[in-house]
């Protein structure tokens, strides 16, 4: 080992000043003062060589964990941010499925009421056709002064408040021809049989304007 001047052991190592200098810092190298001069303590080239190459390489494996560390960060947010895109659509799948669900259970509400209505329309349609069949599935009256009682006694009820009135009393309040009266006349014969709508009272057609509609007889 010897001690040399900064100039001289850069040029024994083949190296700048500033080269010595670092080495100095960074502790490669040994210095001393002597009588305010500042000499390198160095050794034979090749234990001078080991000792810049351990600093280099302690210097190169800092740099390759700080960049290791690096892409362990960004690998990290990359991670978390497919997280927070896998959670935002699971919650936009849930929430589909849950809006799914109520419209499916609100059509099939609907689709149950609607079929509870038209069997409650059914019931009251087949219940009125059975009561204002009634009369035409008993004997015809043959008696003429019972019909006329009957006849007698729908046409004392207050015009506003009767419910029945005669085909022929309906005809003749109307402004029908005599050809036109009697095709309507012929046409509820035929329908007398099978329509709800016409009343049967002996030989004579009853109708109830308030609750009917007769057009396509008229």
């Amino acid at each position: 080992m010897s001690k040399l001047s900064i100039s001289d052991a850069a040029e024994q190592l083949g190296v700048s000043r500033e080269a010595i200098h670092n080495r100095i810092r960074r502790g490669s190298l040994q210095s001393v003062v002597e009588n305010g001069i500042k000499l390198v303590i160095v050794g034979d080239e090749k234990s001078v060589q080991t000792a810049s190459r351990k600093i280099d390489n302690k210097k190169s494996s800092n740099h390759t964990d700080e960049r290791y560390y690096k892409f362990l960060e960004e690998q990290n947010v990359k991670l978390q941010q497919k997280v927070e895109t896998l959670e935002g659509e699971t919650r936009t799948l849930r929430d589909q499925k849950e809006r799914m669900l109520i419209e499916e259970r609100i059509k099939i509400e609907k689709i149950y009421k609607e079929k509870d209505e038209q069997l409650k329309n059914i019931i009251n349609a087949i219940s009125s056709k059975f009561m204002l069949n009634t009369p035409k599935y008993k004997p015809q009256i043959q008696d003429e002064s019972l019909e006329a009682e009957i006849e007698e006694k729908i046409e004392e009820e207050p015009l506003e408040n009767r419910k029945l009135i005669s085909l022929n009393k309906y005809l003749k309040s109307k402004d029908f021809s005599k050809k036109k009266i009697s095709k309507i006349k012929e046409k509820f014969e035929e329908k007398a049989n099978e329509d709800s709508r016409i009343i049967t009272i002996g030989k004579k057609y009853y109708i109830d304007v308030q609750k009917y509609d007769y057009s396509d007889l008229m």
